[in-house]
């Protein structure tokens, strides 16, 4: 949790000030994938947390 904590600090200050960063984060989400190498990989549900971790970012940078 304190890592999530501090990576997203991190994310959200450097957007600040460089706004398409989100952008360039958001182009990457798909080549994302879940290491899983049996039936419990679920590549979709890694992208889908990366796409709310931007939808989030973006929200904050906003407000």
């Amino acid at each position: 949790m304190a890592v999530e904590h501090l990576l997203f600090t991190t994310i959200r200050f450097v957007a600040e000030r460089h706004p398409e960063l989100l952008d360039v984060l958001e182009r990457s989400v798909d080549r994302l994938g879940d290491p899983a190498d049996d039936a419990t990989q679920d590549n979709e549900a890694v992208r889908d947390i990366a796409r709310r971790f931007v939808a989030s970012l973006r929200a904050e940078t906003r407000s």
